[in-house]
């Protein structure tokens, strides 16, 4: 959902690849043919959903896939594109329901490519990955057992990773100044400008400020692994297994958006995970449970993680609604999508903060404790 490169706004440019452009490049680089093409929504990368012929020309030959167009900032660091892409390929291996790239004609997993439409000099990396079906959970009236398997989810592909990936562009995940790693949330000091003199501006200011006396000083004491770093709600596909419209229930199908995969915590990852699920929840302060629970179901957080936990997820709250007002000052047309957290982002913060830690974490803890005790 975000780039790395929110630090130099002004180095970062979006593509404007056009349809035309797009079926042209997947014919020369990938040698395939587009029988159609449909943009898909995106934060500063460009991505397109294209079904392409397999055999010349028959629909019904044909396969279904993701033009992913970087950035032109990401797309000057291939080996964090190739450590995302290989990270990818490790995961689908090993069962988890993660794209793998369609080839180049040359065997390549990406290919760099100019854009008629952006500034002149400007090239983006290319990607074709395979299409994953299903529907965000941002679609879906998403229930604690749902909430529980994301938990898990996130806990499994953080520990895969960890355990597993030892390809060579690994060393890139190494992002010391990546604003959306979320021990780098002091460095939202840097945007907050963009909130003006809202009246959220001293919640976010508050938040930065425990951030830094209570978190900071305590992430040696947490577990280092490699975080996905954007298990959002729009980045978790599921489709449904009930045929039963009146009672619908659903898996995961899809994990999409690696490119804010870093060296973090795993604390890291469940933080997220709670903040994001709240989002769209009709009982978002109960959420946070049901994903605790999950995730220690594969791995139970020492008491330091646990303590810090309320400030993680209000940390990434504050990153996201503060980063997402400074990108749409930036780029007014995407404000839309760039505001889709900050509908009920805000309120969501502004209760957490009003109620406190021990309050918050305590109904946490209370139903992670249940689940325990019961199974899920």
């Amino acid at each position: 959902m975000s780039s790395g490169n929110v630090c130099q706004p002004q180095a970062l440019t979006k593509p404007a690849f056009g349809e035309k452009e797009v079926t042209e490049v997947i014919d020369r680089v990938f040698g395939l043919k587009v029988l159609w093409i449909r943009p898909l929504p995106s934060y500063d990368d460009q991505n397109f959903h294209v079904s392409v012929s397999r055999n010349g020309g028959e629909a019904e030959g044909a396969d279904e896939y993701v033009l992913k167009i970087s950035n032109s900032a990401d797309s000057q660091e291939p080996d964090l594109i190739e450590a995302q892409t290989r990270a990818m390929m490790l995961l689908s291996a090993e069962g988890f329901p993660s794209a793998t790239p369609h080839l180049t004609k040359d065997g390549d997993i990406m290919s760099l490519q100019s854009g008629d439409g952006g500034p002149a000099g400007k090239k983006y990396m290319v990607r074709l990955l395979t299409y994953l079906p299903g529907i965000p959970v941002a679609k879906i009236a998403a229930t604690p057992q749902m909430f529980y398997e994301i938990g898990k989810l996130a806990a499994s592909l953080d520990k895969a990773l960890s355990e597993k990936f030892h390809h060579p562009s690994v060393k890139s995940l190494h992002r010391g100044q990546f604003i959306w790693n979320l021990a780098n949330v002091p460095l939202l000091d840097q945007y907050i400008y963009a909130l003006g003199q809202s009246k959220y501006r001293a919640v976010v200011e508050q938040v930065i400020k425990r951030f830094k006396e209570e978190v900071i000083p305590k992430l040696s004491c947490f577990r280092a692994c490699i975080n996905h770093g954007d298990l959002n709600d729009h980045n978790i596909l599921v489709d449904s297994t009930s045929p039963s419209p009146e009672d619908p229930q659903f898996r995961v199908s899809g994990i999409l958006d690696f490119s804010d995969m870093s060296y973090g915590y795993y604390v890291f990852e469940v933080a997220i995970a709670i903040m994001y699920m709240m989002i769209e929840s009709a009982d978002p302060l109960g959420v946070g449970g049901h994903v605790l629970a999950g995730f220690e179901s594969v791995l139970p957080l020492t008491p330091e993680e646990r303590a810090a936990l309320f400030l993680l997820v209000s940390g990434r709250f504050a990153q996201s609604l503060v980063i997402a007002a400074h990108t749409a000052r930036l780029y007014p047309e995407n404000e839309e999508y760039l505001m889709v957290t900050a509908r009920t982002g805000w309120r969501h913060l502004a209760r957490m903060v009003e109620l406190g830690p021990e309050a918050v974490q305590g109904t946490w803890f209370e139903t992670a404790r249940a689940y325990a005790q019961r199974g899920p």
